[in-house]
């Protein structure tokens, strides 16, 4: 790596061009009311539509991110995790601590989420672009699909997010 390009998950703002780069990756800072506010602006059927599509995206760009992680950290599965908690922390989603009960399982809690945050009280769990990040984290890590669910939601009550992840199987596709 050069001077001018830092490793891998390590974000920074070039105020000439007035943006935020991690490589060729571009980040936007928003305002996670504004952002989240919008969800909550929808009918309940558009906002779970709208969240599982923004999961999607997440999934399909955050995993082009992690797996530049991936190659610069040679492939470690552990630190992998703990590359994508350190660059979730720098990006304002809160903190990500990893926990893997089994070969098929990834658990993730975060502390201190935007996305609950920003929405505010809600009956049902919000914060699907970090679902969508650890779907493609979990399947990277297990080497096959997987399919991610929130389990608590700051914003529905919960004192934290708590997600799991578990390989993607014809009774849980």
């Amino acid at each position: 790596m050069t001077a001018a390009q830092p490793a891998p998950g390590h974000p920074r703002l070039d105020e000439g061009q007035g943006e935020w780069r991690d490589g060729v990756t571009r980040y936007l800072m928003l305002r996670d009311d504004s952002l989240m506010g919008m969800f909550r602006r929808l009918s309940p059927s558009a906002r779970r539509d709208a969240l599982a599509a923004l999961a999607a995206s997440v999934a399909e760009a955050g995993g082009r991110s992690a797996a530049r992680y991936r190659e610069a950290d040679a492939a470690a599965d552990g630190l992998l995790m703990e590359r994508i908690g350190e660059v979730a922390a720098r990006l304002g989603w809160g903190i990500w601590r990893f926990e893997r009960p089994g070969p098929d399982e990834l658990r993730l809690e975060v502390a201190n989420s935007p996305f609950a945050t920003g929405f505010g009280s809600s009956a049902e769990p919000v914060c699907a672009p970090i679902l969508g990040m650890l779907e493609t984290v979990a399947a990277m890590v297990m080497g096959r699909p997987a399919v991610a669910q929130e389990t608590v939601c700051a914003a529905a009550g919960g004192g934290c997010c708590r997600f799991i992840a578990r390989v993607q199987t014809p009774l849980n596709p």
